[in-house]
């Protein structure tokens, strides 16, 4: 990896240390070209003329559903753009047919994002068990078998977070989805902080959807995808751009991503995923997670190292992503992210992350401070990092 072009690529780099990417992660020029060529050079609708302008627009738009796809290889499935994953999931919880007594297993570790949509089945009278891990944060990892013990006869969805936005976790969703669909039911992966960090192969994990946000992967706001394996859902949507035919009798929808994509979409964004993944590509997401690796291998030893720091989460290894969570004793997370801000220029963020259930499960009623890191962050950040919170410490 060329870390000075990638950095020279993305020019917020120069300005800040920024470890907040598993909230959002910044983007490269290509990124921002890609957008503004479509908005000057051949700005049309999809779908809907046979204008050069029109035709242009609408290859490079498919062409995107295709990029996604390789990326994921997920090439006999469907890949539909949408908000955010948090829309995805959203999309699934209304498009599948759910019955009085049906159930749904997640987890306590997962996002709010793959909680609340199953909350709201529970007016439906849909059972929504959230499978509590280890209260060891170290060890606060769902695995096959504890869904395997919970599932039910009835358990119609198991839908888990491939990895934690919090403890940095992976969970081993190849094997879960096994045995989701041993009892014939269905698994949802969330891979929002899997897929822009590690190789995804949605053959090998065997899931039924896998959902994630362009924004934590170089892209731009506003977009993600639901990828399905069979189109077993309905459009949570429906309008313009996803039809077949309609009559005043009726309507029959169109196929493919088509279907599920009512209205015009976010067509520049989608061009700028696009461009996103490419650049993805490029580098190499073998090399983008190895280098992850070594940092929060890095970072992890050098705060370990300050007694009055402690990490929650997994020690280094390899069923970890650069996620990085800690408490400094006797330290508010916000006020650690404020002066590491002020002082250092260094973003992190602190708090509960969208993650209340898992902090109330382990006793951290004022959350933690979270590093998360990428591709562009250096040795020289990580250092910096922990240079700030020692001599934080030391000031107090």
């Amino acid at each position: 990896m060329d870390i000075e072009q990638i950095r020279q690529d993305i020019p917020l780099t120069d300005e800040f240390i920024y470890l907040d990417n598993a909230s959002t992660s910044l983007s490269p020029r290509q990124v921002l070209d890609a957008m503004y060529e479509y908005e000057t050079h051949y700005r049309a609708n999809v779908g809907r003329g046979v204008h050069r302008l029109s035709q242009i627009t609408g290859q490079l738009y498919w062409d995107a559903h295709e990029t996604v796809n390789s990326f994921i290889n997920g090439k006999d499935g469907t890949p539909v753009f949408v908000r955010n994953c948090t829309e995805a999931i959203n999309m699934v919880a209304r498009g599948l047919t759910f019955e009085t007594g049906d159930e749904i297993i997640t987890t306590v570790s997962d996002h709010h994002s793959n909680l609340l949509p199953w909350f709201t089945l529970r007016k439906q009278g849909v059972r929504v068990n959230v499978i509590a891990p280890s209260e060891d944060p170290a060890h606060a990892s769902v695995t096959a078998e504890d869904v395997s013990d919970a599932i039910h006869h009835n358990t119609r969805l198991v839908a888990i977070s491939q990895a934690s936005n919090v403890l940095g976790t992976i969970s081993p969703v190849r094997e879960i989805s096994a045995v989701a669909h041993e009892s014939g039911a269905l698994c949802l992966v969330d891979g929002a902080q899997s897929v822009p960090h590690m190789k995804t192969d949605v053959k090998e994990m065997g899931c039924d959807f896998l959902c994630f946000s362009g924004h934590k992967m170089l892209g731009p706001t506003g977009t993600g995808v639901l990828w399905m394996q069979d189109e077993s859902i309905e459009p949570l949507l429906v309008g313009g751009g996803m039809i077949e035919e309609v009559t005043i009798d009726g309507y029959s929808p169109a196929s493919g991503y088509q279907k599920y994509e009512a209205g015009t979409p976010h067509i520049a964004g989608a061009l700028g995923l696009r461009a996103a993944i490419t650049y993805l590509n490029q580098i190499g997401v073998e090399e983008i997670e190895r280098h992850e690796a070594l940092l929060a291998g890095e970072l992890i030893k050098g705060l370990s190292d300050i007694e009055e720091v402690s990490i929650i989460g997994p020690p280094a290894g390899k069923n970890r992503i650069g996620v990085v969570s800690f408490m400094v004793e006797g330290m508010h997370p916000h006020d650690i992210a404020h002066l590491l801000d002020d002082q250092y220029s260094v973003m992190v963020r602190s708090g509960n992350h969208c993650c209340m259930p898992l902090m109330q499960h382990l006793g951290l009623k004022d959350g933690t401070v979270r590093a998360s890191l990428y591709l562009y962050n250096t040795q020289e950040e990580i250092q910096t990092l922990i240079s700030g919170v020692r001599e934080i410490i030391e000031g107090i």
